[in-house]
């Protein structure tokens, strides 16, 4: 289910979206629009580009799935490219080589905010709408951010892991440090077993660098070191996965409840084997359709929240849409490996 804050940010794009089908050649322009006799439909040259770390993982096409269906609806193109290893210098340098194609816009995963902050203010001084998703650069000149409020998906996280421990056990987190949206994640985590599961004890924080066979390394050394471990949460999907497998060959499989991020093929067929007990699923179309609309939205300039919204620094789409969570067990995976 949707936040509501989301549904609110999604109701004030639909109805511009709406507004804007309407708009002709007249001249007169709904209020809030600027006249544009092109409305929503851009042409075959304009490009638009989605700058990703890791790139070759799954997890991000249904990110890209989003931005196609966007793409067409407005008869523009896109371009998927990305770092392939999870290396900030790559990422940067890969989205410095988008901005010396000037694409009409970018859509962007930080993969450390403070590293592409300022390439995201190059981006934009140089007239290019940047969209963040998935992880935020909050403190750069970006106009949106499109993903999860990943501290509220941590709480959800320790809600359903504290309810299946009874309130009571040892349990570890999997996570790799210095990525916002993890962070957060680990965050919301923390605070939601203080709060309402006190009996549930926090034992180890260990970084799996989001990468399955070292999350699985220092799993396999979690379990000798805490023999009565009852639970992980790992903050993604591959971490999700190397924890499983280490918890599989330690034969501890019905003794560790495991909670994940995400909804790849391994985690889903993982959840349906028993391996894992949940994940949680995030809203990645959402991340992809709407960030292009936004950045569409700024490029064309249809969108004037103020007369002068730049020399007013007035956001022209929302600053911040939440797209949502849902916890994924054995009663609900077949829908989405379907």
């Amino acid at each position: 289910m949707k936040s509501k804050k989301f549904l609110a940010s999604l109701g004030v794009i639909g109805a511009l979206t709406v507004g804007l089908a309407g708009c002709g050649t007249s001249s007169s322009t709904p209020s809030g629009v600027a006249n544009n006799t092109s409305a929503l439909k851009g042409n075959t040259n304009e490009t638009y580009y989605m700058v990703t770390f890791l790139s070759g993982i799954e997890y991000w096409k249904g990110v890209y799935a989003g931005m196609q269906d966007a793409a067409k609806a407005l008869g523009v193109k896109t371009v998927y490219t990305g770092a392939p290893q999870y290396d900030i210098n790559q990422e940067v340098t890969t989205l410095q080589q988008v901005i010396a194609k000037k694409p009409a816009g970018i859509l962007v995963t930080a993969i450390n905010q403070k590293a592409l902050t300022p390439v995201i203010n190059q981006a934009i001084a140089q007239g290019i709408p940047v969209i963040t998703f998935d992880s935020d650069a909050p403190n750069s000149e970006r106009y949106g951010y499109l993903g999860t409020s990943n501290v509220e998906a941590g709480q959800k996280a320790a809600k359903f892991l504290g309810k299946q421990l009874g309130g009571h056990g040892q349990v570890a987190i999997v996570s790799t440090p210095g990525e916002l949206n993890l962070d957060q994640r680990v965050q919301g985590f923390k605070e939601e077993m203080q709060k309402d599961y006190p009996g549930v004890q926090i034992v180890a924080e260990e970084n799996g660098n989001s990468d399955q066979i070292k999350t699985a390394q220092v799993t396999s050394t979690l379990l000798q070191k805490y023999p009565n471990l009852a639970g992980v949460f790992a903050t993604e999907a591959d971490e999700g996965t190397g924890v499983a497998t280490a918890v599989k060959e330690a034969n501890k499989t019905n003794s560790i409840k495991i909670v994940s991020f995400d909804t790849d093929k391994s985690t889903l067929q993982q959840i349906q084997s028993g391996e894992i007990t949940a994940t949680i699923a995030q809203g990645t179309w959402n991340m992809g359709y709407w960030g292009t609309m936004e950045a569409f939205m700024v490029h064309h300039n249809l969108t004037k929240p103020v007369a002068d919204w730049k020399t007013a620094k007035v956001d022209p789409v929302p600053p911040s849409v939440d797209t949502g969570v849902t916890v994924i067990t054995k009663n609900n995976v077949s829908s989405y490996l379907k």
